[in-house]
């Protein structure tokens, strides 16, 4: 630890509201870390949650930490080393994010093998999005695993950890092992562990703890409107990891806006499927009545409420997205997007009035038996949209965001392969070679990437040793890992699994039939 990063991390909390500083003195000391920058991480509404629900407890104190490339990783209150603290619970949202959770580990002088390590070191233990599909690239890393919501593990699995740390950690993890919801490798139990989650929201309180304006939403005071999603996307892991649809009570969220309209003008609400909250019209219309601006993270084209897109237009709303996915209502009933295309036109026209600056289409590149004619409706799907905003005259910048299909653990489509690196990169530039002239913004995810994170969410313990042996974080880092390793990517990313065979994330009862997957995945073969 070097003076840069004290000094650094200093610099940061003078520009914070709502910091939460504890004596160490008899508490349990947690770093709660982001394995992303802080710049990415300070916006991840999941950190704020966590951060704000561990130091709820009068005998814990939890500070942040985050990956800086090429710095040594302290915390951000007290700037202290990660070997300081009896427990590093990581929070994993992305597959990318992997590399940056074994530099940590590396970086702070801890054995990287959870069987490496004893009652001399911290506990280590990870939860979120991709543990919650997928836990076993990384299960060789960690002490436990959380399967499911914070809300419904971390009440019991706090006290555990409190009585147990200063004891022998076998017998901690025994312990851990024995609760719902937590899966510890070195101890496995006999059936699969079941996600947990939380039966209500009506108690929680999620939304910014910390503001700063070094963040990538550092204008934005995030409030969580739902949880989860209703439809029933094949490809989305969503619908799945955190299933059922639940909604936080009007009154809650007026309260937390009332709070954060006192640092923040602008309110961003957050959820999958924030305009299916049952009373959605009417929380817009008093957000607006409380002078607030607004930024709603996700919009549908069906139905599309004349009232939901009035009020965020009458609150400032900067940019609008929508998701058609695929460009072809054939592709869009394999991936059971019930949308039409006027559905998604229809939407356009009445966005097309609302004086924003940008409309944003995100479509799904690769999408299982994806054709040159489906990509050729994308294309004039796209051109029909851009008529329609130059029609109204406008001026609103239109900007096509695409990104590879990658299969999904616990998704009807987790068996399907991702399309070839050739295929994807000859698609892409055709798409921007029709759409680029005509002034659409065309922005796209890298392949190569995309087949990374393909192998990393199909991938299972052996996918550890490529891991701990990638060295650099570049494409050529990774090649020389899988080399290194002898791993087939090509198995993992690239090929159709058998319905019968057993799957890494089989360890985990998500709370669906598998056979309800294999059913859907069935009826959209059934639109090849």
């Amino acid at each position: 630890m070097g003076w840069d990063e004290v000094k650094e991390a200093r610099r940061r909390l003078a520009r914070e509201e709502g910091v939460i500083l504890k004596d160490w003195g008899g508490r349990l000391p947690i770093a709660l870390i982001y394995p992303n920058s802080y710049y990415v991480g300070m916006s991840n509404l999941g950190l704020h949650t966590l951060y704000r629900y561990l130091n709820s407890y009068q005998d814990i104190v939890a500070e942040r930490a985050f990956w800086d490339k090429g710095q040594a990783i302290i915390s951000l209150e007290s700037q202290r080393p990660l070997s300081d603290f009896a427990v590093l619970a990581f929070t994993v949202s992305y597959e990318l994010d992997y590399f940056n959770v074994i530099q940590i580990l590396k970086t702070s002088g801890l054995p990287l093998y959870a069987a490496e390590r004893n009652e001399s070191h911290p506990l280590v233990i990870a939860g979120g999005p991709c543990i919650i599909a997928n836990p076993m690239p990384l299960a060789p890393f960690f002490d436990a695993l959380c399967i499911g919501e914070a809300e419904a593990i971390l009440p019991a699995m706090l006290p555990v950890i409190s009585g147990g740390i200063s004891g022998k950690r076998d017998e901690l993890l025994k312990a851990l092992a024995k609760l719902p919801g937590v899966y510890v490798s070195r101890y496995p139990i006999n059936i699969p562990v079941k996600r947990q989650w939380a039966p209500s929201l009506d108690e929680a309180t999620v939304s910014s703890v910390i503001l700063t304006p070094d963040t990538e939403l550092g204008d934005l005071y995030l409030i969580e409107v739902e949880r989860g999603c209703n439809w029933g996307c094949r490809f989305c892991l969503t619908k799945n990891a955190f299933r059922p649809m639940r909604c936080h009570p009007l009154d809650k969220i007026l309260a937390e806006a009332e709070r954060g309209l006192k640092h923040r003008q602008r309110l961003g609400l957050v959820g999958a499927a924030v305009p299916d909250h049952p009373q959605i019209e009417e929380l817009l219309i008093k957000l607006r009545q409380m002078g607030a601006e607004l930024s709603v993270s996700s919009l549908r084209m069906k139905p599309t409420s004349h009232i939901v897109l009035r009020e965020m237009a009458r609150g400032s709303a900067r940019t609008i997205a929508l998701a058609p996915e695929a460009g072809s209502a054939r592709l869009r009933r394999v991936i059971k997007k019930d949308v039409s295309e006027d559905d998604i036109l229809q939407s356009i026209d009445k966005i097309a009035g609302l004086g924003i600056k940008q409309l944003k289409l995100y479509f799904m590149l690769g999408l299982p038996s994806e054709t040159d004619e489906d990509i050729a409706a994308m294309i004039d799907l796209t051109l029909k949209s851009k008529q329609i905003l130059d029609k109204r005259q406008t001026g609103v910048r239109l900007v096509l965001n695409l990104a590879p299909f990658v299969p999904k653990a616990g998704t009807p489509f987790q068996w399907l392969p991702m399309a070839t690196i050739a295929t994807l990169k000859h698609r892409l530039s055709f798409i921007k070679s029709m759409l680029q002239p005509k002034g659409i913004k065309v922005k796209a995810e890298s392949p190569a990437w995309s087949q990374i994170q393909a192998v990393l969410s199909r991938g299972d313990a052996r996918l550890a040793e490529v891991l701990a042996n990638w060295e650099d974080f570049s494409l050529a880092g990774w090649r020389r890992a899988v080399a290194k390793c002898q791993l087939d990517v090509d198995f993992y990313a690239h090929q159709r699994w058998d319905k019968t065979q057993k799957l890494p994330w089989d360890i985990i009862d998500s709370g669906t039939k598998t056979a309800h997957l294999k059913q859907e995945l069935e009826r959209a073969l059934a639109q090849y």
